[in-house]
């Protein structure tokens, strides 16, 4: 068991870099506003959180396009463009199609290292050349059926305004162009996940309305020896990305953690999550037993196994200050024993964090939101970016420094600093943290029936003015939440400094009668945490 997750986790470092992402899944009938919804945190140790954006196009006959391997910057070749490319922000376009993934690796023979497109750029041109859900489908299998995978396997959330599908994909070795794949609808009273572990099992062959494939699906792991039943018993997951202990603990832990919340039942499946591939697996999709709003999605992607036997802040590791985190390597060793830290939803490498929010009953241009933050889901500021902004917020830009240089002006790296501070002294400075992140938040949701109702009816007169107001609403908002983060972060450095806590009254820092700053409080640690130093130390630190 240990050599076969060894062995998976090498193949998904080799394929890729954001080797740890969690993509939610919620239909229509599933929201509370009627909306679709997705969301993806790109958990890369060395991902930039930037926003990305290509505006529409129309390209002369013969343009080619330069094909750049997402993780690496590793020039991969040339493929022909299209007559006409669509505006695209992040991972959605200017018609409100949204394209995320998870790695899971699977097979490493599978690993096409001919191929000429990898799992990144097979998300960020399909969006350039899609409109909705099934033809980004189309799209995304007939580019690596003409030029080839080559990348490991993946999990695709894929939505548009009326629909969201899960496709998991493959690729057939080197020099076999193409990839085996299915793609399932998620029913639109229902939701998803998926978290760096296949999570198809059987498939709905009859289903021709929601569910799609290659021909080759069954025949492929049949001929590679991964397969020997009937069609009818084929679980697409077991063939191609067979369960270990990583996968489950590290993976589908990730997925039963959000499930459970909506839906008590969710908790006969903890034998299995926990590292027993016997078990029956979980379904690729529940009913919950109440509606989700797109906040209870941004919220679901600061789970750290709350109210669970695996929380993150109830042993030893979590420290004197409860912290949800584990710094890597995912696994140690202690006295010939191997050990596992867990791997919850919002961990500390995340590059950026999203929730699109596709609404069928407004103009595309007004109804596609890209909920977007950086850094650390848990202490990520979601801010509104419309999917028909013409430029992307000064503050999520590359050129506003990068992963090498730090900025003051950079979104990504001011919530690096609060968060760097905040794992050092959590449970005090989540307090303050979750006050201004609501503060935002609750905003931004306050003030957006207004401008969607302004954007239109401005829409309704003049398209380009629409755009330019939603793209000066998007940037603002964006630029503002950034000033106000790095206000937060000067006054976490001000309170908790060197340990202690500075008193406060009516909003201000407490000063003495003559004026000078009263004295700190000393709070010390919890007394589990003293009880655990007493157990090390012995008689060393008693006071005799």
């Amino acid at each position: 068991m240990k050599k076969l997750w060894i062995a998976a986790l090498a193949v998904v470092i080799t394929v890729g870099e954001a080797i740890a992402c969690t993509g939610l899944l919620v239909g229509r009938k599933a929201s509370t506003d009627g909306s679709v919804m997705i969301s993806y945190a790109a958990d890369s140790h060395n991902l930039y959180g930037e926003l990305y954006r290509w505006p529409a196009a129309v390209w002369p006959k013969g343009a080619m396009l330069d094909v750049v391997e997402w993780d690496t910057g590793k020039p991969l070749g040339q493929i022909p463009q299209v007559e006409r490319t669509y505006s695209v922000v992040g991972n959605m376009n200017e018609h409100q199609l949204a394209i995320t993934e998870s790695t899971w690796g699977g097979h490493s023979e599978l690993v096409d290292t001919t191929g000429m497109i990898d799992y990144g750029s097979l998300i960020y041109i399909t969006l350039q050349r899609a409109k909705t859900a099934r033809e980004a489908i189309e799209v995304m299998t007939n580019l690596v059926k003409d030029y080839g995978y080559c990348s490991g396997g993946e999990t695709f959330s894929i939505a548009d305004k009326n629909e969201a599908w899960v496709m998991e994909m493959i690729g057939k070795g080197t020099g076999n162009k193409g990839a085996v794949w299915v793609a399932i609808r998620i029913p639109d009273d229902c939701i998803s996940a998926h978290a760096n572990q296949a999570r198809i099992q059987q498939i709905p062959f009859k289903d021709k309305e929601n569910c799609l494939y290659a021909a080759d699906v069954v025949s492929f792991a049949r001929e590679k020896g991964y397969f020997s039943g009937k069609d009818e018993d084929f679980s697409f997951a077991k063939a191609y990305c067979p369960y270990d202990f990583g996968g489950l603990r590290g993976c589908e832990a990730r997925v039963w953690s959000f499930f459970r919340k909506y839906d008590k039942s969710m908790d006969q499946y903890t034998d299995f999550i926990k590292g027993d591939p016997t078990k029956e697996p979980m379904p690729l999709y529940i009913k919950p037993d109440r509606k989700l709003s797109v906040q209870d999605v941004q919220n679901g992607m600061r789970d750290h196994y709350e109210g669970t036997d695996l929380c993150m802040m109830n042993d030893a590791g979590a420290g004197p200050y409860k912290v949800p985190y584990r710094w890597r390597p995912m696994t140690f060793e202690v006295d010939g024993q191997e050990y596992t830290n867990e791997r919850a939803i919002a961990t500390q490498q995340t590059g950026f964090v999203i929730v699109p929010q596709m609404r069928n009953w407004l103009p595309d241009a007004v109804g596609g939101i890209l909920w977007f933050g950086v850094d650390d889901a848990d202490m990520a500021v979601f801010c509104p970016v419309y999917c028909s902004v013409a430029t992307a917020p000064e503050c999520y830009r590359v050129g506003n420094g990068d992963m090498l240089n730090f900025s003051w002006t950079s979104a990504f790296w001011i919530h690096n600093w609060v968060a760097n501070m905040a794992y050092h002294k959590y449970s005090f400075m989540i307090e303050d943290i979750r006050k201004v992140q609501q503060e935002l938040e609750n905003g931004f949701q306050d003030m957006l029936p207004a401008i969607d109702k302004a954007a239109a009816e401005l829409y309704a007169k003049d398209p380009q003015e629409a755009a330019k107001f939603l793209t000066w609403f998007s940037s603002t908002t964006a630029d503002d939440a950034t000033a106000r983060w790095k206000k937060l972060g000067e006054y976490l450095l001000v309170k908790y400094i060197d340990g202690n806590v500075k008193k406060e009254e009516d909003g201000q820092f407490k000063r003495n009668q003559y004026g000078l700053p009263a004295y700190p409080d000393f709070p010390g640690y919890d007394e589990a945490y003293y009880r655990s130093i007493v157990e090390s130390a012995g008689e060393r630190l008693k006071v005799k």
